[in-house]
Formats: structure tokens, C-alpha cells, sequence
């Protein structure tokens, strides 16, 4: 059963980056009313600013929630929860949370939705193909990839699959109380990210391991508005082949994003990686 809620607007925070922009893109594709917003946006919006938090929910019958900068921090969870009771006070019901795979914290403020009362639906994920062109960069032009993940591999997956999910999340009651955690087709080191990288740019990238204390170049990205590189084991084993159909091609391997406690329903292959970074 789909449902769209031409009675309110869809709140979209972070609208304006990575997954929200697709996600905001794909809800106006569909003619829902969209209200992105951030900290530059009128209304504003500013997870540290409660007093931003009712004029971007006038009108919001559905809000997607996105953390800036990381559900993994001290208070974030806890700053996720007040938001959502916040929410829940002004007849905002429907609610999807976009979070981390095997972060503590991220896992902390998914419960706190769980039991707040909400029409609750979370995606989580880690580490995005988009964070390499779109937040690594300068970086990438260097020749060099320095972050503090060691030789952990993992499964990247693209901004545009998980906007996909979302907006499914936002359109389909059947998402209601449901976790999915979004892998992509196959499981990479940075150090094979950055080989893949190579090939796609057409000249060489290493992975520089760094320690969690040392010090990035001098351009290298400070803060990296999607998920932390990968240094736990993630919790993609509960997950299956894809739940919601999307319109992704390009790749022969499905992406995993299920409720362990659901049956498996058809899905679309995911976007791949090398696609992503070959532009």
C-alpha cells in the first residue's frame, strides 16, 4: 500500500547534501511537497538548536532524519530522541532515520525511535561511494587516501540506492517499523577502493592508513557529512537480498536491505562503485 501525504509537507534535513538532495529530488519527482532545510535554509534548521526545530516542522507531516555531523558522537542519539518526541508533539508521526552500521551511537538513537512512539522506519548504512567525489576530492586529485580505517573491508554503497530506499520508506506504510541495512555489491579495503579509483580516474591513488590520532594534509576533509570509514564489524549479516525496488542498474550483485525478521522480496541490482567514480 502506497502512501503519499498530500495533506503535509516532508521535512528533509540535510536536504541540501549527499542523500538529501537525492532524496528531495526524488519526492519532488513524485509532486509531494518538499521542505529541505539546514543550518542555511529558511526556516533554518540546526540539530543543536531546539529553537530551529518548530518553525521547520509547521506544516511536516513526514521528516526524514538526517544527524550532522555523526550519529556516532557523544549526545547525538540523545539529541535524535528529543528531536523525534519534539516531532511527535506536534502530530509529526512518520519518521525515517538515516544511520550507521555498527556505531554504538548510531544504535543508541535507532532504540531511542524504536520506543518513541513514532511511525518509525531506519536505513543504515556506512560508508558511500559519493563520500570519495564528493567529500574526498581534493584529496583523490592528490593521489592519496589517508584515513584511519586500516585494512577493515567493506560493502560501499551509493547515495543513490539508499535515496531510493528512503523515499520508499516515505511512500510505502508496509516500511512502517521496519530496520533495512543497505550494503552495496561487494565488500572493498580502502586500499582496493583506491586501486578501484585509479583505474576509474585514469591516474594513481593510494591508501595512506593514518592512526586516530595522527594529523590529515592540509586538504584533506576535516568532517565528512555521511559515515565514518569503516573500524567495527558491521551487522550486514541480518540482511538479505533487496527490499525495495528501485531503478538502479549497472550491476550483477543485489544489495542487502531487509529486516531479519522479513521475507526477502524482489529488488534491483545496486549501483556499483566504479560507475559512481568513473565521471
Amino acid at each position: 500500500m502506497t502512501s503519499h501525504p498530500s495533506e503535509g509537507i516532508t521535512l528533509v534535513i540535510c536536504g541540501r547534501v549527499k542523500t538529501g538532495r537525492r532524496v528531495t529530488d526524488r519526492l519532488l519527482a513524485q509532486g509531494r511537497r518538499v521542505r529541505p532545510v539546514s543550518r542555511s535554509t529558511d526556516p533554518r534548521f540546526d540539530w543543536q538548536d531546539a529553537r530551529t526545530w518548530a518553525p521547520a516542522l509547521e506544516g511536516v507531516s513526514a521528516a526524514f532524519l538526517a544527524y550532522f555531523p555523526d550519529l556516532a558522537l557523544p549526545g547525538a542519539a540523545e539529541t535524535v530522541d528529543a528531536f523525534a518526541r519534539f516531532a511527535l508533539a506536534r502530530g509529526v508521526r512518520r519518521l525515517v532515520l538515516l544511520s550507521g552500521r555498527g556505531e554504538a551511537g548510531a544504535q543508541r538513537a535507532e532504540r531511542y525511535l524504536q520506543n518513541s512512539g513514532a511511525d518509525w522506519t531506519i536505513v543504515g548504512c556506512a560508508f558511500f561511494n559519493q563520500n570519495f567525489d564528493e567529500n574526498f576530492a581534493e584529496s583523490v586529485r592528490h593521489g592519496v587516501l589517508g584515513m584511519p580505517a586500516g585494512d577493515t573491508a567493506e560493502p560501499f554503497v551509493d547515495a543513490d540506492d539508499i535515496a531510493d530506499v528512503i523515499v520508499a520508506a516515505l511512500s510505502d506504510v508496509r516500511h512502517i517499523g521496519a530496520l533495512y541495512e543497505l550494503t552495496g555489491p561487494r565488500l572493498l579495503t580502502l586500499a582496493e577502493a583506491a586501486q578501484e579509483l585509479s583505474a576509474a580516474i585514469g591516474r594513481p591513488v593510494r591508501y595512506v592508513p593514518l592512526s586516530a590520532g595522527s594529523s590529515a594534509p592540509s586538504w584533506a576533509p576535516t568532517e565528512c557529512p555521511g559515515r565514518r570509514p569503516p573500524t567495527s564489524p558491521s551487522r550486514s549479516a541480518r540482511c538479505s537480498t533487496a527490499a525495495v525496488p528501485t531503478s538502479a542498474t549497472g550491476c550483477s550483485v543485489r544489495s542487502a536491505a531487509r529486516p531479519a525478521s522479513s521475507p526477502p522480496t524482489p529488488g534491483t541490482p545496486p549501483r556499483r562503485a566504479c560507475g559512481t567514480w568513473r565521471r
